[in-house]
Parts: C-alpha cells; structure tokens; sequence
C-alpha cells in the first residue's frame, strides 16, 4: 500500500476508539461492583490508568464523569489529563505528517 500514513492513522484512531470504549466499560463494571457488593473483587485501580494510558484516555475521561467514579482522586485526574494530551498530539502529529502541516 502507497499510503501508508493514511494506515497509520487509521489503526491508531482505531486503537483509540477501542480502548476508550472499553475504559468506558471498565468504570462502569467498576461503579456498578462498588455499589453492589461492597466493593469486594473489584478492577484494580492498575488496570483502569493501564487502559488510561494505553490508548482509553477519552473513554476514562467520559466514564468518571458519566459514573461519577474515581472523581477526587488526583493521581487519577493527572494520569488522564496526561495520557489525553499525549494521544491527541500523537494524532496531531499523524495528521500534520500526513497532509503536510495542513490540519
């Protein structure tokens, strides 16, 4: 294939959109297994800034504010604010690559 940052892009948007809606997911299991059980066997606090960062920082992003989960904790605030940052100026970079600094 010629095009072959138009591919790169294509996966990483991809990549993106899985993992947020999978972060969404996640905190909404999360949420739902705090409320109901008492908080026994829940989603490592780990696993959920390892989705953050590795890709579902929009959908973590949208799931605390939709559950209302992990609001007041800092670390977890700064880990997402980063991890957003750092995914939208890879995709920014990807698109100036592509068309030439034209965004």
């Amino acid at each position: 294939m010629k095009d072959y940052k138009l591919l790169i892009i294509i996966i990483y948007s991809a990549i993106l959109l899985f993992m947020s809606l999978f972060a969404i997911v996640l905190y909404a299991k999360d949420k739902s297994m705090a409320k109901n059980n008492g908080g026994a066997n829940r989603i490592k606090e780990k696993t959920l800034l390892g989705v953050s960062v590795f890709g579902g920082a929009l959908g973590a992003f949208i799931g605390r504010i939709l559950f209302h989960h992990k609001t007041d904790k800092l670390y977890f605030s700064l880990t997402i604010y980063f991890s957003l940052l750092l995914e939208a100026a890879t995709l920014a970079f990807l698109l100036w690559a592509k068309f030439g600094g034209v965004l």
